[in-house]
């Protein structure tokens, strides 16, 4: 019998046969089980970093929290689910429209979305993942996803005209890595675009020659910068419909690593979103980046067929012991605007496409008008970045088109039956 919190040994521990699985409660030797978490470490790295680049938070605190968040979800799923959490890209805008109320307000709205996690995971242990889909059936998850990627694109343009040529290069890298290769090497577009902008700016003095010297001036060893959060509701309310999304992404990658692995774990999926909960709340309680479950780390263990949670854990030791070395965070810190820029009009874009790609995969008819209608104004809601002032609460584009469609939705669906009704019964 397989404990708990450990791992038998596959074969011996050495050698994979053509076709086999090593599963989770499984692993190989362990210096091949710190290869494959090494692996684990390289294809988290470029997004996870990426958000607290864009956003403004250290880098070397959100990398901390990234594998603290990785050790907490590994315990409470009892070590059957494997995942890397790293910074969520659903955060990003929702912080940078939430800047103007100071680090403290952002990392309040990050507390107060993971808390919010907590609870439903617990809902969802107890009732199932029925109440998820009764509560945010697919064209509310979709527009809410679709808007979120959408709302921060006149900041992805703005970056980009800055440094105009370094922003197109490292576009171009990036799509063309992302198309014209396979495995790996595609999986890190976005990360091999910011490095080939990054050297296209340092080439053409395009990088911050006050950034080198910070690079310069950092000790190799220290203590990650910390920062405790505050309470403004505006910043909670612009934050909090990223919780839709962090539920899409955990029980999306519940069910694809149930699929890879051929086990039934939809009775992991409350602990999931328990665990990610847990990692976001630690996180934005010391001033790193919201966590969610990492597709990148997906494509690992389709390519290598190694699913053991074993991996997972050697990729958070390796990410906790980078979040020590301040140099590290330093050179993270001399990115152009140029390259942020090319680099966010592919991710934010990305997110806008998953919301759509979730309208697509559940069939949603935009024939019926109250999906239209309701979809079309909460889209336009949030792109606009529409503001609605309630006494001291103000609801920006992100928060009022997620709020708005989550209400009238199943109220103009309800009148909208009723119609019909009466249409067919005079």
């Amino acid at each position: 019998m397989t404990p708990t919190f450990g791992w038998t040994l596959h074969g011996d521990g050495r050698h994979i046969q053509p076709g086999e699985v090593v599963a989770p409660d499984e692993r190989l030797s362990w210096p091949r089980t710190a290869a494959i978490g090494a692996q684990h470490v390289v294809a988290m790295f470029g997004a996870t970093l990426l958000v607290p680049t864009l956003t403004g938070f250290p880098v070397n605190t959100t990398l901390l929290f990234s594998g603290l968040g990785t050790i907490i979800f590994l315990l409470i799923t009892r070590n059957k689910l494997p995942s890397y959490l790293g910074s969520s890209f659903a955060f990003i805008a929702p912080l940078a429209a939430s800047q103007q109320y100071g680090v403290g307000a952002q990392l309040g709205g990050v507390v107060v979305t993971g808390l919010a996690l907590i609870a439903v995971g617990a809902l969802v242990q107890a009732a199932g993942t029925r109440l998820i889909d009764a509560v945010m059936p697919p064209v509310v998850t979709g527009a809410i996803v679709a808007l979120i990627g959408f709302n921060l694109a006149p900041v992805a343009v703005g970056n980009f005209q800055e440094q105009p040529l370094i922003g197109a290069v490292t576009l171009a890298t990036i799509l063309v890595v992302a198309v014209a290769t396979r495995g790996m090497a595609s999986r890190l577009s976005i990360l091999i675009g910011v490095i080939v902008g990054w050297l296209t700016a340092w080439v053409s003095k395009g990088v911050s020659p006050e950034a080198l010297g910070a690079v310069a001036a950092a000790d190799w060893v220290g203590v990650p910068r910390f920062h405790a959060p505050e309470f403004h509701l505006s910043a909670v309310l612009v934050t909090l419909p990223v919780l839709v999304v962090l539920i899409a992404e955990n029980v999306g990658h519940v069910k694809a690593v149930g699929e890879m692995t051929g086990r039934d774990l939809d009775a992991y999926q409350g602990r999931a979103l328990i665990g990610d909960g847990l990692s976001t709340t630690l996180a934005g309680g010391f001033g790193g980046s919201g966590t969610t479950t990492y597709a990148e780390n997906i494509g690992v263990m389709a390519a290598t067929r190694v699913y053991s949670t074993a991996a997972y854990w050697v990729a958070a030791v390796v990410a906790i012991a980078l979040a020590f070395i301040p140099k590290f965070g330093a050179i993270v810190g001399t990115l152009p605007v140029g390259v942020l820029g090319g680099a966010t009009l592919v991710l934010y874009g990305l997110i806008g496409m998953l919301g759509v790609r979730i309208w697509q995969d559940n069939r949603v008819d935009f024939n019926n008008p109250v999906n239209l209608m309701t979809a079309a104004v909460a889209l336009i809601v949030g792109i606009g970045d529409l503001s609605l002032t309630l006494g001291p609460v103000e609801l920006k584009g992100i928060a009022l088109g997620s709020v708005g469609i989550i209400v009238a939705y199943p109220i103009l669906r309800k009148a909208f039956a009723t119609l019909g009704e009466g249409t067919h019964n005079p």
